[in-house]
């Protein structure tokens, strides 16, 4: 039997691989003999280096960098995959794990950080990279990540403002001419799982504030910020965000990535199958098991297990998810080839303790997995003897 594995991480548990570590050792129980085929999977967010330099066999650097909030430091990793692709997760340096939950900030919470993530792999000669930007703390328009890799914003008296979203509201002037001249030289593909523009009610304040701290009274500073600074970018380099899907990506960082650095935006999940050759790697598969922590009725918009399960329905391979948990509009993913979903958490508990079991409620639920999978397979050999005797 061929099993692919190719889970997201479960976001505050598991990475992608330590769920399919887990998986694996219960399949094994259940099958001999087994191939199993692990793909660590991601979608622009937490995991994409990993599933990226375990495909490609790549390497692992580590920087310490500034981290969301200007007085943290934290060590940051990314990739280098071919000897010439830098793989970043700007989450790594700004994103909201990095933070306890009481001391959000989005007025103060930079993207700084991962600037200094690029400038390192600008130093070790990479001139190609995929920059993933999900789980992001920040509402600072990305003008952090530029503004440590040359970019200037300048206030109504010419000097330049500092760190955080409440800055935007200040700046007058954006001057370019000072950009690491390296960054032309590069090419810049950057991965998300929205399309949410710069501002607006769909906009990047509107939609993710709220997640990363930003309360009635924050609103509208950080609004009204954004669309300076909008109206700003399109001024210096007559792009306009509003009519850019993605650019509301982790709190503006798609934006200045975009109109600062000509990077490129892509959708997450269908980037990183094609990178990693999926369709390569499912042929001959009797089945393929993926998953995320929650899966919902957003999971039908660019989330991990969707994007795998249509990969597979042209194949004709089934699929099945294994989730931490399930939420309104779940069962829309059934519409598209998902066969099943097993649910982790398997009796009335609060999260702190989900978590705290999480190892063992996950074995549990791959267990009583793999013991429905192996009835259907009973059940289907079953029904062919008696097609064959009739």
């Amino acid at each position: 039997m061929k099993i692919v594995l190719a889970p997201d991480s479960f976001k505050g548990t598991f990475s992608s691989l330590e769920v399919i570590e887990h998986l694996e050792e219960v399949a094994k129980r259940h099958f001999s003999p087994l191939e199993v085929i692990k793909v660590p999977i991601a979608d622009g967010g937490e995991g994409t280096v990993d599933a990226l330099v375990t495909a490609a066999k790549g390497e692992y650097r580590t920087v310490e960098v500034m981290g969301p909030l200007p007085e943290m430091r934290v060590k940051a990793k990314y990739g280098i995959i071919h000897g010439r692709t830098a793989v970043i997760e700007m989450a790594q340096a700004s994103g909201l794990p990095l933070i306890p939950a009481g001391k959000r900030d989005p007025l103060n919470a930079t993207t700084y950080g991962t600037g200094e993530i690029i400038k390192s792999a600008l130093d070790e000669g990479i001139r190609d990279f995929i920059i993933g930007i999900g789980g992001s703390a920040t509402n600072d328009g990305g003008i952090g990540a530029a503004q440590a890799l040359g970019v200037k914003f300048l206030d109504r008296w010419g000097k330049e403002v500092g760190r955080g979203g409440k800055q935007l509201q200040f700046i007058d002037r954006i001057i370019l001419d000072d950009i690491d001249p390296r960054i032309k030289e590069s090419n810049i593909t950057v991965i998300c799982d929205v399309s949410n523009p710069l501002t607006g009610p769909d906009g990047a304040t509107a939609v993710y504030g709220p997640q990363k701290g930003v309360t009635e009274e924050t609103f509208d500073i950080l609004e009204s910020g954004m669309k300076n600074y909008e109206r700003l970018i399109k001024e210096t380099t007559g792009m306009d965000m509003s009519k850019i899907p993605g650019s509301g990506a982790a709190g503006g960082l798609g934006a200045a990535l975009v109109a600062f650095f000509g990077a490129v935006l892509k959708p997450g999940i269908e980037t990183v199958l094609d990178y990693v050759k999926f369709d390569e790697l499912i042929e001959g598969a009797d089945l393929v098991i993926t998953g995320e922590g929650r899966i919902d009725g957003q999971s039908v918009y660019g989330k991990v297990p969707v994007g795998i399960a249509k990969r597979c329905s042209i194949k004709g391979i089934k699929v099945v998810a294994i989730v931490g948990g399930m939420g309104p509009g779940a069962q829309k993913v059934y519409d598209y080839g998902i066969y099943g979903i097993m649910p982790t958490v398997n009796a009335p508990m609060l999260l702190d303790e989900a978590v705290e079991r999480a190892e063992e409620l996950l074995k549990d639920a791959a267990d009583r997995m793999f013991r429905f999978i192996k009835l259907g397979m009973k059940l289907k050999q079953r029904e062919s003897g008696k097609s064959q005797k009739i």
